[in-house]
């Protein structure tokens, strides 16, 4: 049978579909929205895609994105040059920028070790981390998922920088803001209550 549109659009939808959360339903979806609002949508969004795809670089200092290298979070002088946070990927930046607890620096490994996977020390931005850890920072805080690979890697980190002058930390883990305890898991509960603070 005979597709009922043009290799163009079945294109859009296949590239729709390889994004994070998005299915060849969604994604057939999103092209039929994107085509009925053309002026509004599709066109603005092609252009930013464009404009994206041309200024956007990794950042050499700590491996964000942005348009200008070194990033606008590495050339800010407001910020705390002996803080640095290490994070997973950009999106955790972003979730921490947001949440705005802390004027410090970044630095994005561009994942976590996962044997599994077949993701070795060599494929992390960790010699990078060694250097800058190295040259004025007190403290590195790392901020990775509480996983199986995002634990492992906070552990290799710590071993990679137990020979430099620096304090270590991570974030805490254990029950949420507005979080109820008959709802949480035992995993959960169990790093609460090791991690308990004075009132």
């Amino acid at each position: 049978m005979a597709s009922p549109i043009g290799p163009e659009l079945e294109r859009l939808i296949q590239l729709l579909a390889r994004l994070p959360g998005l299915g060849p339903r969604s994604a057939r979806r999103a092209a039929l929205h994107l085509i009925k609002k053309r002026e509004a949508l599709l066109e603005p969004l092609a252009d930013a895609t464009r404009v994206v795809s041309e200024r956007v670089v990794v950042c050499s200092a700590c491996g964000s994105v942005d348009t200008r290298d070194p990033c606008t979070i590495c050339c800010d002088p407001k910020r705390d040059p002996s803080i640095l946070i290490v994070v997973e990927d950009v999106s955790d930046l972003w979730a921490l920028e947001r949440a705005g607890v802390l004027n410090a620096r970044y630095h994005v490994l561009g994942g976590v070790l996962s044997p599994l996977d077949g993701v070795g020390p060599d494929d992390l931005n960790l010699g990078r981390l060694v250097e800058r850890a190295a040259t004025g920072v007190s403290e590195v805080v790392i901020a990775l998922n509480a996983t199986v690979d995002g634990q492992t890697t906070a552990h290799y980190i710590t071993d990679l920088l137990q020979h430099l002058p620096v304090k270590i930390t991570r974030l805490a883990h254990g029950v949420p803001v507005g979080g109820e305890l008959d709802y949480l898991d035992e995993g959960t509960l169990v790093a609460a209550m090791r991690q308990r603070t004075a009132l």
